[in-house]
């Protein structure tokens, strides 16, 4: 049982859960204007892991098929066999669970919007089958954590001063579709031979880099953006800085003729950016009291 559970968390990549944590927790504590009550901490903890693991699940059930002609991925638990479909269903069952008791626990509003965001977690995955804009739609998906959050303290969405959760999906949105249009160039040769619909497969890896940097700008204007609606102390000013300087090492560690160190920009650089942008906005909010 516990070598079927290890082989399952290898499936979902669960470590990778801390790299997206900071993004609930941003939205959480922007919600609040500092820390929210634990209960609503623990809550918000648990259904960000529920959600990214039935995401995850999902996303390897429906490419399995896919993933096992793949040369990069055919060594994943799924593809080669040392995960089971039915184990997959049964872990993603399970995530699906959890992410509802989560719902309802942090409230009625939670709750009744969770039939929507099932459906945009499990649907994305088949959408590199129809278009190309697949990255932006994983990045609306992970711009749903600090939505999400800031909805379970709020109790709302779509009153005007929601505006921040807002700026944060968008800027979300066009942070991580940059990074998985970087990620998405080592399989550009296989994409297009196998009618799978992406940024790197469908313009080149020169100009997939090209649209992954004007999406990170982007970004960054939407993070400036938050800033000034929400007034912000200093220290998000410093770590706006250090986001961007982040973002353009990550940009600096790739090229079209050199992927060699794609897994550092990908995971290593992004992971800092996530850590250092929930710590500079508890930083402003503290110094902002």
């Amino acid at each position: 049982m516990w070598h079927d559970i290890r082989e399952f968390l290898e499936l979902i990549k669960f470590e990778h859960t801390l790299f997206a944590l900071p993004f609930a927790y941003v939205g959480m504590v922007l919600a609040a204007d500092g820390w929210p009550t634990w209960r609503q901490a623990i809550w918000i903890t648990i259904a960000m892991a529920a959600a990214r693991t039935l995401a995850m699940a999902a996303n390897r059930l429906a490419d399995r098929t896919i993933d096992a002609q793949n040369p990069r991925t055919v060594g994943r638990p799924l593809a080669s066999g040392r995960v089971s479909p039915r184990a997959a269903w049964v872990g993603a069952g399970v995530a699906a669970s959890v992410l509802v008791l989560a719902a309802w626990r942090l409230g009625p509003v939670p709750l009744a919007l969770l039939p929507c965001a099932l459906v945009v977690l499990v649907g994305y995955s088949f959408t590199k089958r129809v278009t190309w804009l697949s990255h932006y739609i994983l990045g609306f998906v992970d711009g749903l954590a600090p939505a999400g959050a800031w909805v379970a303290v709020r109790g709302s969405l779509f009153r005007a001063d929601d505006a921040p959760a807002w700026l944060l999906l968008a800027a979300l949105t066009f942070w991580i579709g940059g990074f998985d249009i970087i990620y998405a160039c080592q399989d550009a040769g296989f994409d297009r031979k196998h009618g799978l619909h992406a940024i790197p497969a469908r313009f080149g890896t020169a100009a997939a880099l090209r649209i992954s940097e004007a999406s990170h700008v982007v970004a960054m204007g939407f993070l400036i953006w938050l800033g000034f609606v929400t007034g912000m102390a200093w220290p998000y000013a410093v770590g706006l800085l250090a986001v961007a300087f982040l973002l353009m090492a990550e940009h600096l560690l790739v090229s079209p003729k050199d992927l060699t160190r794609l897994n550092v920009a990908f995971f290593q650089v992004n992971s800092a950016i996530s850590v250092c942008l929930f710590t500079s906005v508890a930083a402003a909010l503290s110094v902002g009291r």
